[in-house]
């Protein structure tokens, strides 16, 4: 966990912690997936420098155009009940 972390954020990390333990992780495992999962909620949560990935490549994409797919090229339920 970050020196700099909140106490909410101390308190999420041993949660996820022990909750990893409980379900047999090692402790170093348990460490290391609580350590990226508050990591992951402050990055999104806007509490570090950086934005999230995910949140990155979503206003790319709102940005760009798409155009939608015809059906048939899809191939779901769609093109399959058009035959």
């Amino acid at each position: 966990m970050p020196k700099s972390g909140s106490n909410k954020r101390e308190r999420q990390y041993e949660h996820i912690k022990r909750s990893a333990k409980g379900r047999s992780r090692s402790a170093g495992t348990a460490k290391r997936i609580a350590a990226a999962t508050v990591n992951k909620t402050r990055r999104r949560k806007g509490e570090t420098k950086g934005g999230s990935r995910s949140q990155r490549s979503a206003r790319r994409s709102s940005s760009t155009s798409r155009k939608p797919r015809a059906a048939a090229r899809k191939g779901g339920r769609a093109s399959a009940r058009s035959r």
